[in-house]
């Protein structure tokens, strides 16, 4: 009997759903061609989101996070999550991240993965609203999905 109760208890079992965002502390993978994008994940220390900017600090793609990259605070825009996505909208393998200045210019010249066809409508919203300019992030970007 007590070996079947240490049996019960030692199995691992998840109860909690999956979720179409991004919380804070959670790994991210630099997705353009940025020199500290590129030496971040070369080390194998990938960047991690401190901040959300937004009222209920979830990240969903299109949202402008804060993180910290080799030491530094850099900002950077969501262009893909791993968990399940609503519809119409891809599921990607990792969190991809595209790093930006504080303008919105990107910091990288390429993207190296095809990025979700609602950015475009997203950034375009978040560009007249926050004054930012994402047209060029868009630009850079090579295929859409």
């Amino acid at each position: 009997m007590n070996i079947y109760i240490s049996f019960i208890l030692s199995r691992q079992i998840h109860t909690s759903g999956s979720f179409n965002y991004i919380i804070k502390m959670t790994r991210l993978r630099v997705v353009d061609n940025s020199q500290i994008g590129k030496q971040a994940m070369f080390e194998g220390k990938p960047p991690k989101c401190i901040h959300i900017y937004n009222k209920l600090n979830i990240g969903y793609i299109g949202d402008k996070i804060l993180i910290a990259i080799k030491g530094e605070k850099k900002k950077g825009i969501l262009v893909g999550l791993k968990q399940k996505q609503q519809a119409k909208i891809p599921k990607y393998d990792s969190n991809n991240i595209v790093l930006i200045e504080d303008n919105g210019t990107p910091l990288g010249t390429r993207i190296y993965v095809p990025i979700p066809h609602i950015l475009r409508t997203v950034l375009r919203q978040k560009t007249y609203s926050k004054g930012a300019d994402y047209t060029k992030l868009l630009g850079i970007a090579s295929t859409f999905i």
